[in-house]
């Protein structure tokens, strides 16, 4: 099936041209906007000849080509009539989609996801605390105070943070934020968690009647005084002259909202967030396991809803309530069922292509990113993803009758372990973790999926045929150490915040966090793609292998801004000379991360892909051996 073919399959499948409002693409994959993603066929485009994986991200239903191919898809289906959009537009459309409540959760992510990372950190640092005390140390008082810092800040300034990030998703001031929810805590009002332990501490009376205190610990009250704080100040700033701003704007809006978050926002949400509270705790002590059973088999269900960042919200509750989140175990359990149900598929399948696929996304399950096996895997033959939804509710239940709960969020499976190691559950989750990965593995073994085909020796007998009619024999690949293309800090591939990359769907490899903004030739080769907005660069090496280097995540969408590209394609290169050039202070400006990823997108030619690298390179070190 030649482009054009493919690309007319790919039209049709969308519902037609009257389904798609425009088309663009990136370095590997077609990013489409369409009016209803129900209309699309996924099963015919994931089956489809150079289709490498399809997902639904962001109001984008974007289809994986890989790089090269995807240039000349877009060009076919822009041929056939599909209107075309710049990348910002579509970006800016993508935060449209979806009805209310999506974009509301969506928004709801936005504010929390950032915050995730410290929660974490004093999540371990609980954790080592308590091994230590499992371990039957007794720390010295100095130590133990210091202990109590690392673990309880983080939640005594809590309503600080959630107001920064509320303040910067909405469009106010961060640094305003962040001081107005710092007021929330002040160390002048009665501690929230001394006035509800019943002691000497009481509420403030203000005024004789409006009970204060302070609101350590607070998320809802919190978040609805930024976003009220926000939209407040950007009001202001429409009314209050340019000359002024700087010393109107923040005094007034401090003021104001001062006063609304202490005597009537705080009060009153601080309320209906203890009722949220209680109702999350009534039904995860449901007896029997229920509450474990049902929120682990729909928990990868809201994953593909896009809609699961409301656990964020619930599981800071927890943790600032009672230092300890039982959604996290569940969640694990959902988690390790998908990717054990995708491990099956990859073991049970004679397709080489899928075999790449599907154990690079199980491997991004476990490190706690499931969307690679959900959308690449899984959601395609359907019902491995609905085995492993009974499996990750029995794994569930089992967490929730035995107790589980962790000392932070934000980490599952492998790395969720720490969050386990000093409460004394360690036994306990390694076990709920195996009974999910069983479960989830034998049932999607068994009665889940069997090959359509053998297709193996399909594929050899097509590329042999290919070979003998066209004469283009491909050059066997050889042996080889790639040098890196930029300076800076070695980041594991399964880390980068980008499944495409992060799951190995494109090929294995390694990324860098630049130092500087310069692109170096990583072995001599010819340039086979060049990007014209400098973001990307395919090369083919003397030795047969491809390599794709992306400048940065999503970077597409700044069209070129912040990139000089100095190589044109079909340019011979040697190891050292300098691709292009980039400035990661732009990058960052528009929001974006610098991080570039260095893939061998054939690497299913050769034995073994092997990163050598790590903490920092310069110009000429080795990142990656290939061998054949």
């Amino acid at each position: 099936m030649n482009n054009q073919d493919i690309a007319k399959k790919v039209i049709e499948a969308l519902g037609g041209r009257e389904n798609v409002n425009s088309v663009a693409h990136c370095a590997t994959r077609l990013r489409v906007m369409v009016k209803d993603e129900g209309r699309i066929n996924k099963e015919v485009i994931e089956n489809l000849d150079k289709v490498q994986g399809a997902f639904f991200n962001s109001g984008q239903y974007q289809i994986i080509f890989g790089t090269g191919t995807v240039n000349k898809m877009y060009d076919e289906v822009v041929a056939l009539g599909l209107p075309t959009s710049s990348k910002e537009d579509m970006k800016a459309e993508a935060a449209k989609q979806g009805n209310w409540f999506q974009r509301a959760i969506r928004t709801f992510g936005d504010v929390f996801v950032p915050i995730i990372p410290v929660i974490v950190a004093t999540g371990l640092f609980m954790g080592l605390r308590g091994l230590l005390n499992a371990l039957g140390m007794t720390l010295p008082e100095d130590v133990t105070i210091y202990s109590q810092i690392l673990t309880d800040t983080a939640f005594i300034i809590l309503p600080g943070l959630v107001v920064w990030s509320t303040f910067r998703v909405f469009g106010g001031n961060p640094a305003v934020g962040i001081v107005l929810g710092m007021m929330l805590v002040s160390g002048s009002l009665p501690n929230a968690w001394a006035v509800a332990s019943g002691g000497e501490v009481t509420a403030m009376n203000f005024f004789g009647f409006i009970p204060v205190v302070g609101l350590q610990g607070s998320v809802l009250p919190a978040f609805i005084i930024g976003v009220v704080g926000a939209k407040f100040e950007k009001a202001l700033r429409k009314v209050v002259p340019d000359v002024l701003d700087l010393l109107v704007t923040p005094f007034v809006t401090l003021l104001v909202m001062s006063i609304l978050g202490l005597f009537v926002i705080g009060p009153v949400f601080h309320v209906v967030e203890n009722y949220i509270l209680l109702g999350t705790k009534a039904i995860l002590a449901l007896p029997f396991g229920l509450g474990g059973l049902v929120i682990g088999g729909v928990h990868q269900l809201i994953v593909v809803s896009g809609v699961h960042h409301i656990f964020n919200l619930l599981e800071v509750q927890l943790l600032a309530a009672d230092h300890a989140n039982p959604f996290n175990a569940i969640i694990t359990a959902a988690m390790t069922a998908q990717g054990a149900a995708t491990v099956a598929v990859g073991v049970k399948t004679k397709n080489p292509k899928l075999k790449t696929l599907a154990f690079p996304a199980a491997l991004s399950a476990f490190l706690g990113i499931t969307e690679p096996a959900i959308f690449g895997v899984n959601l395609r033959f359907r019902k491995p993803f609905f085995l492993s939804l009974i499996a990750g509710a029995i794994g569930g239940g089992l967490a929730s009758i035995l107790g589980l709960a962790g000392t932070g969020n934000g980490i599952t499976i492998i790395p969720g372990t720490m969050l386990y190691v000093g409460n004394g559950q360690l036994f306990q989750y390694l076990l709920m973790v195996a009974v999910s990965f069983v479960l989830g593995f034998a049932l999607t073994y068994m009665f889940g999926y069997e090959d359509e085909k053998e297709v193996a020796s399909e594929v050899a007998t097509e590329r042999l045929v290919q070979e003998e009619t066209t004469g283009n024999i491909p050059v066997a690949p050889q042996n080889e150490t790639i040098q890196t293309p930029i300076v800076g800090d070695v980041v594991a591939l399964e880390n980068v915040d980008d499944p495409v990359f992060s799951s190995g769907t494109m090929g294995q490899g390694i990324a860098v966090k630049p130092s500087q903004g310069v692109v170096y030739a990583p072995a001599d080769a010819e340039v086979s793609i060049a990007f014209a907005t400098g973001h990307a660069y395919g090369l083919k090496t003397a030795n047969g292998a491809e390599i794709l280097i992306h400048v940065g995540i999503d970077t597409v969408t700044m069209n070129g801004e912040g990139f000089e590209q100095k190589v044109a394609q079909g340019d011979k290169v040697k190891a050292g000379d300098v691709l292009g050039t980039f400035d990661s202070n732009k990058i960052a400006a528009a929001g974006l991360d610098d991080t570039t990823m260095v893939i061998v997108t054939n690497t299913a030619d050769y034995a073994s892909v092997t990163p050598v690298a790590s903490g920092s390179v310069v110009k000429g070190d080795a990142i990656i051996e290939v061998k054949a």
